[in-house]
């Protein structure tokens, strides 16, 4: 199957239009070599499925890999420890891994994730057929403002757009004003970046006195934090910048996930580079479409740092029905309708509760314990997006400064806004189990 090469006006490849049963056995063919793979080149999976009693080469049906455990992100951080720096779950040689990129090591240290050449041809093809779906064609002047450095966004969407022909900028996620300069100068079609820099882009211009409702924008992609399958933000960007908005979805893992198309109506999942499960977040038992689960994927055909069975902890609901624009990829309405666990999205940030724990636990006369407060004061009024957090923490009565001083580490360190109030030592409630770190006031 040649990738790259749009099947029609319409569709980047055939496989976006594949019936369903043909795609399942797609599936199964890709799934049995990737395994084989895996099972070869990986000691973190070669282990695990010893002692699971797994023989990869046995795989009948898709479902047959739903007797292996899920992977999750703490068993990967403990690969990297295990075997540093770049974990017993890589399945590639050094010598064919083609480009690192790392998370934003909130929760630990930033860890990595490798591609080979052909992983990097894949990932570009997958974001290429993205854009297409959204009508991106070779005559669109594209501005990226995603972030480049150590981020994978900026560079995975470059390399999709160059690959249509369209005249790449890759501009970034700062300097707002050289943006909207750019924009204006040079006649930009098409953007992407995260909800919160459109919104900060639209203000910043709206303020200048040159509303973004008047340049040629006509497309935005926007991913990395929820927002663009929220109805009410997705028409606050689009009125902003008089422009049509998509959601699109990945991860440091996997990218990309799921796209929208032009007809806005969830995002298509990339099902013939990732294997969907939508399962109880309880039981892990399948849950079926239409019903809220968390999302479960297993790579198709990624050589370097494959997942097999990754939890995202992300919940979705998955709708398997035909698209009104032709295309039977499955679908995500809605987007990511939250997390399993408690992770907080703080303009972009990917913040757990654990990082802030980190913080207050070394802060000199904090007792440590402490509470994430969530209320309206910490939201963006239009968007309802947080723009910080608020903190309670048990502070010395007699060190006046030491509620600021906290606030400044923890900007310093988790790069997110913070308000502090200190409380009395032993104010907060203790638990001998698990103790609420997250609290709705």
């Amino acid at each position: 199957m040649t990738l790259g090469h749009p099947h029609s006006e319409r569709y980047w490849h055939e496989v976006e239009t594949f019936d369903r049963e043909r795609l399942r056995e797609l599936q199964l063919e890709k799934l049995r070599t990737q395994l084989v793979h895996v099972g070869e080149n990986s000691v973190f999976y070669r282990r695990q499925w010893a002692d699971a009693g797994f023989d990869p080469r046995s795989v009948r049906s898709l479902d047959d890999i739903r007797s292996l455990p899920t992977v999750s992100k703490t068993d990967y951080v403990q690969s990297l420890r295990e075997d540093a720096p770049w974990g017993s779950m890589l399945a590639a040689p050094l010598r064919d891994v083609a480009r690192v990129h790392f998370s934003s090591g909130t929760t630990s240290a930033p860890t990595p994730v490798c591609w080979t050449n052909a992983d990097l041809d894949r990932w570009s093809d997958l974001y290429a057929r993205s854009a297409y779906s959204q009508g991106i064609r070779a005559d669109d002047i594209y501005q990226v403002l995603f972030g480049f450095a150590w981020f994978v966004g900026g560079l995975g969407v470059a390399n999709a757009y160059a690959r249509i022909g369209a005249t790449v900028i890759p501009g970034g996620s700062s300097e707002t004003e050289r943006q909207i300069d750019v924009m204006e100068t040079y006649g930009t079609t098409a953007v992407s970046g995260t909800p919160s820099f459109m919104l900060h882009l639209a203000e910043t211009a709206e303020r200048l006195g040159r509303p973004l409702s008047g340049n040629r924008v006509g497309r935005i992609q926007v991913g990395g934090e929820p927002g663009g399958a929220v109805p009410e933000t997705r028409a606050f960007i689009e009125r902003a910048w008089n422009a049509k908005v998509f959601d699109g979805y990945g991860s440091l893992e996997f990218q990309p996930i799921a796209w929208e198309c032009e007809e806005q109506s969830g995002g298509h999942i990339a099902e013939d580079f990732a294997l969907a499960e939508v399962v109880d977040g309880e039981t892990g038992e399948p849950v079926p479409d239409g019903t809220p689960g968390v999302l479960v994927l297993t790579h198709l055909d990624k050589q370097a740092t494959p997942f097999v069975r990754w939890w995202t902890g992300d919940v979705v609901v998955r709708d398997s029905q035909p698209c009104a624009c032709g295309r039977t990829l499955s679908r995500l309405p809605g987007g990511v309708r939250g997390r399993a666990d408690d992770m907080l999205v703080i303009r972009g940030v990917n913040l757990f509760p654990s990082a802030v724990e980190a913080v207050v636990r070394k802060f000199p006369g904090a007792s440590g314990e402490h509470q994430i407060v969530l209320d309206d004061s910490m939201k963006d009024p239009n968007t309802g997006f947080a723009t910080g957090i608020k903190l309670r923490a048990e502070l010395p009565a007699d060190d006046a400064d030491a509620a600021h001083r906290l606030e400044n580490a923890i900007r310093a360190e988790l790069t997110v806004r913070c308000v502090v109030e200190a409380v009395p030592y032993g104010s907060i409630e203790r638990s001998t189990h698990k103790s609420k770190r997250v609290v709705t006031a």
